[in-house]
């Protein structure tokens, strides 16, 4: 393997050069075709495994363009983590380049649920990686926090080591997952014992080099991150959709600005800055705005305001009056307010809290499932609904919502709903 020096905009590559064309795949991705146990990404019928290690030495060096040459599908795995690969790029020397570095400081809170991973971003002025990761049944449970800097990456993090569980190898194994594994670059836990031809480099070992792969999996955004990166037992396939997920939002946040606000009536003028979304922690919207960023419409529009938005959690209300065209049936002499329709105003309530996803811009949200539903007293004319959502799930385009509607302070009814996030 090789490290060559590439022109601005470049971005990192990897060049076969044992295959005829010398094929190249941009670290993308939108190149990532697999995910178990490592990274892979292909394009067409090339490919090249375990990328992670490469892309976090370049990455944690502030490295944003080079080309990697290789003559096999796999870059040298050296002693299991990124060391040697720092010590290529140290030996050539950082040049800077002319151009300012594109750099994509999240704005807008992330949070993912993936098989057993769960991972959350939030805005940050640098990049800082907190994490926890186990074993089944929380065996070597371990916690690190670390910002990213080209000195705690060299010195906290790149030397950490690949590891895994002594009953997972016959499964890596029969699968070819560990063709080029031995002691010599990973560790294996077995039972309460660690296998190792070293001692540990670090107290933390395990959850550090979870922090390497996250790093090197977030390079696949294809710019340097600004974020507070929050991970619990993270994984190769949930840190790719994650990158996935910030690389949209990167793609997606001047689109969102155009899409749900009216045009505004005055230019801005000289450094002044151009208006944001007003789906913002601390907003609150009128209906105006709801109507702006929902498709319903009377008499199918279940929510007046947003009083509160706070992270996942979202509070809004529906002001019941007698005018309702569902009180004509329902019922003419005892009015009282559908079940179903609160459970409709839970889902536009929580359909609003998903434009914190930015790749859901334009799109719709269908019922899928409502469990755990209850309801407790009638909403009547006159009352003043007030609806809590709190996001429980997102996993791909399906999400999970918990939804509690009010009355004076009182609960009306509650649920756990599940829709699915579907073009318009």
């Amino acid at each position: 393997m090789h490290f060559l020096p590439a022109e601005v905009g470049t971005g990192i590559r990897f060049r076969r050069v044992d295959l005829e064309g010398r094929p190249e795949i941009e670290a993308s991705i939108e190149h990532v075709s697999e995910t178990n146990r490592s990274t892979t990404i292909s394009k067409g019928n090339v490919k090249i495994h375990t990328v992670e290690h490469v892309l976090a030495a370049f990455a944690g060096c502030g490295v944003d363009n080079a080309v990697v040459e290789l003559d096999a599908n796999e870059p040298p795995i050296g002693d299991g983590s990124s060391a040697r690969y720092c010590e290529l790029i140290e030996k050539s020397g950082l040049v800077p380049q002319t151009e300012k570095r594109d750099v994509y400081a999240v704005d807008t809170p992330i949070e993912l649920a993936h098989a057993d991973s769960i991972l959350s971003v939030f805005p940050h002025d640098r990049l800082k990686i907190s994490c926890t990761s186990s074993g089944k049944s929380g065996r070597f449970t371990q916690f690190y926090s670390l910002e990213i800097s080209p000195e705690t990456w060299r010195k906290e993090l790149s030397c950490a080591r690949t590891f895994c569980f002594f009953e997972e190898i016959e499964f890596l194994i029969k699968n070819g997952l560990i063709k080029g594994g031995s002691l010599e670059n990973a560790v294996v836990i077995r039972d309460d014992a660690v296998l190792t031809t070293e001692p540990l480099r670090y107290p933390e070992e395990f959850v550090r080099h979870k922090i390497l792969d996250i790093l090197g999996d977030l390079s696949l955004v294809g710019r340097p991150v600004h974020a507070h990166i929050i991970a619990v037992r993270p994984s190769h396939s949930a840190n790719c959709e994650l990158a996935r997920l910030i690389a949209t939002q990167a793609r997606k946040a001047r689109v969102a600005v155009n899409a749900f606000l009216p045009p505004p009536e005055v230019r801005n003028g000289p450094g002044e800055h151009p208006p944001q979304t007003p789906v913002v922690d601390g907003a609150h919207l009128d209906v105006r705005q709801i109507m702006q960023i929902l498709p319903h419409r009377y008499p199918f529009l279940m929510v007046d305001k947003v009083t509160r938005i706070d992270g996942n959690k979202i509070t809004g209300q529906k002001n019941v009056t007698i005018n309702e065209p569902f009180f004509e049936g329902h019922f003419p002499l005892h009015p009282i307010m559908p079940g179903v329709l609160q459970l409709e105003a839970m889902a536009q309530v929580a359909g609003i809290l998903m434009l914190r996803q930015v790749e859901n811009l334009g799109k719709l949200a269908y019922f899928m499932a409502a469990e755990s539903v209850k309801w407790r007293k009638p909403v009547r004319p006159g009352d003043c609904l007030v609806i809590e959502v709190e996001l429980t799930k997102i996993r791909g385009k399906i999400c999970k919502a918990k939804g509690t509607c009010f009355v004076d302070g009182e609960v009306v009814s509650e649920a756990e709903v599940t829709f699915m996030i579907a073009e318009g």
